[in-house]
């Protein structure tokens, strides 16, 4: 095909794909059928992960649960159950540690068989500025919130590309598209799973596994009990609904509020000092002041 049908192929194609996002504005995505896929979702002793169980749990499929949280994973466990999980199998594990990431995935490998939908869920915020955390937070933060994704990914992966069928989600941040006061440690390592996310992704694609998709979340800062609430934070029942929804539409992308969609490509467009102003405006700059972190007697 030479330059100029090309041109014109790319340009027709790139009309009806902005055509067929906007009829997508009024006419809802088919949903795929997930019952009997087996889901991992890590972090899945509280919050979100635990919603998220309940949820795949509603759909028919079986769950593997990973958390450092013995009694937290149990609850979920039993809440996953009651919500019509086919079977619910949950294990202890560090997804800081390499070793014990590829430890555990080995065990569910044998004991449950391959994962079709992984969830990289998990994740940890130290709350302090740059220079007042020690380098061990830092690391840590590191280690749970972007390397564990490679690990997993690394664990689970293989076996997706062998079917050429899966489903790969991200549970990221609007903090790993945007820089916030406070969080230098935390935006790095969220914006670094965005970028590894997306990477493989088009990785998978190029080299023909498009049965193989990925979903990469970047929310607002979700009610979980760590987050201060100088602006208004999303109901995490919302969000879970949201990434589910994604995972069965097979949306790529899901910022939420749909406001996060304006607002980073604003970051790239506005001068950066209107930018700042507008930070200032909203807040963002003392965000973290009032970080408390999550209360241990949460399960």
């Amino acid at each position: 095909m030479n330059f100029f049908l090309e041109t014109i192929q790319v340009i027709l194609l790139s009309i009806w794909y902005n055509v067929e996002s906007f009829i997508h504005f009024f006419v809802p995505m088919k949903k795929k059928n997930i019952a009997g896929e087996v889901v991992l979702i890590t972090g899945a002793g509280s919050g979100i992960g635990r919603l998220m169980a309940q949820e795949f749990a509603a759909l028919g499929t079986v769950l593997v649960l990973w958390d450092i949280n013995q009694e937290g994973m149990k609850e979920t466990a039993r809440l996953a159950k009651k919500s019509g999980a086919s079977r619910v199998h949950f294990y202890l594990c560090d997804c800081s540690d390499k070793s014990e990431v590829y430890r555990v995935a080995d065990q569910v490998k044998r004991e449950v068989g391959d994962i079709s939908i992984l969830v990289n869920n998990a994740g940890i915020v130290t709350g302090k500025k740059f220079m007042d955390a020690p380098d061990s937070l830092i690391e840590k933060t590191v280690e749970v919130n972007t390397m564990a994704h490679f690990w997993t990914y690394k664990a689970f992966l293989p076996a997706m590309i062998a079917n050429n069928h899966g489903h790969l989600v991200s549970i990221a941040s609007s903090a790993g598209l945007i820089g916030v006061n406070g969080l230098a440690d935390y935006c790095a390592s969220k914006f670094a799973a965005v970028g590894f996310a997306e990477s493989v992704a088009l990785e998978l694609l190029a080299t023909g596994k498009d049965g193989v998709r990925t979903t990469i979340v970047c929310p607002y800062f979700i009610n979980t009990g760590m987050w201060p609430r100088l602006l208004p934070i999303l109901n995490p029942e919302y969000v879970v609904k949201k990434i589910i929804y994604a995972v069965l539409t097979d949306q790529v992308y899901l910022l939420l509020p749909r406001s996060m969609y304006l607002i980073a490509a604003l970051k790239n467009i506005l001068p950066m000092k209107q930018g700042i102003l507008l930070g200032q405006y909203l807040g963002a700059f003392n965000l973290m002041d009032t970080f408390k972190g999550r209360s241990k007697k949460q399960a």
